[in-house]
């Protein structure tokens, strides 16, 4: 150990007292500035066999592998903030749509054992929480319990949801009743939009569904909607009876 009042000659003479000296004049130097201390042997501090030589150099990460196709559409997906083309994905990975649809393939079906979902709709794709663990997630954020949707509101959107896109007075063909206020409701809360105007007198308005729909009922297509079983006509029926 360094101890103040000894000749410089003494601590000349034994390697011990230096590196002390040193450490002391290293410390008042500015932090900033970057010093390399080299000594050959340092095992007298501690009295193993370690030294440290200047060729001494830090082992390289070993490169990594390259991402697959479905990473990088994970990746992509993850940030987009909206639903995205399969051509918009394939611009950006320099690839062909084909590519693009078999790499989606493969994600959808690495996302069934995780937490996530992928959802199509309207020729886009997006990555969407797990439906059955929307009240999970509900819960985490602190969302407010949904509104439920009443017969009447439920009633419309099923028109719209199996027979899009569909006119208003269409709609109001089916319900036999002005659906004027229950379109309000359901473009409010975001489960139909417009989707373009018909070809007939007038040009009306056509309604399809939305994205939001399909969260909201927990499927990732259109084509996941159950059957629709028509009632037979009127006619048959009549017929049937009197057969009977």
């Amino acid at each position: 150990m360094f101890v103040e009042g000894r000749s410089r000659d003494v601590i000349g003479r034994n390697p011990a007292l230096r590196l002390p000296l040193r450490l002391a004049t290293l410390a008042q130097r500015p932090l900033s500035a970057k010093v390399l201390v080299r000594t050959p042997n340092i095992s007298f501090l501690n009295g193993s066999n370690y030294s440290m030589s200047d060729s001494e150099t830090i082992p390289t990460p070993a490169p990594q592998e390259e991402p697959t196709l479905a990473v990088k559409l994970e990746a992509l997906l993850f940030v987009a903030p909206e639903p995205v083309a399969p051509a918009q994905l394939a611009a950006a990975l320099d690839v062909t749509n084909s590519v693009v649809e078999r790499g989606l393939k493969e994600l959808e079906e690495a996302l069934q054992a995780r937490g996530l979902r992928l959802q199509r709709h309207g020729g886009r794709v997006q990555l969407t929480s797990a439906p059955e663990l929307a009240e999970l997630v509900e819960r985490f954020l602190g969302l407010e319990a949904v509104s439920h949707l009443s017969r009447a509101a439920l009633e419309t959107l099923a028109i719209i949801a199996y027979q899009q896109p569909v006119t208003r007075p269409q709609i109001d063909a089916v319900r036999g009743v002005n659906s004027d206020g229950m379109m309000k409701s359901l473009l409010g809360k975001g489960l139909i939009m417009e989707s373009g105007r018909a070809d007939g007198p007038g040009r009306p308005i056509l309604y399809s569904t939305t994205p939001e729909f399909l969260q909201h009922f927990g499927i990732n297509s259109i084509l996941e909607l159950p059957p629709l079983t028509l009632p037979e006509p009127e006619a048959e029926k009549q017929v049937e009876l009197l057969k009977g």
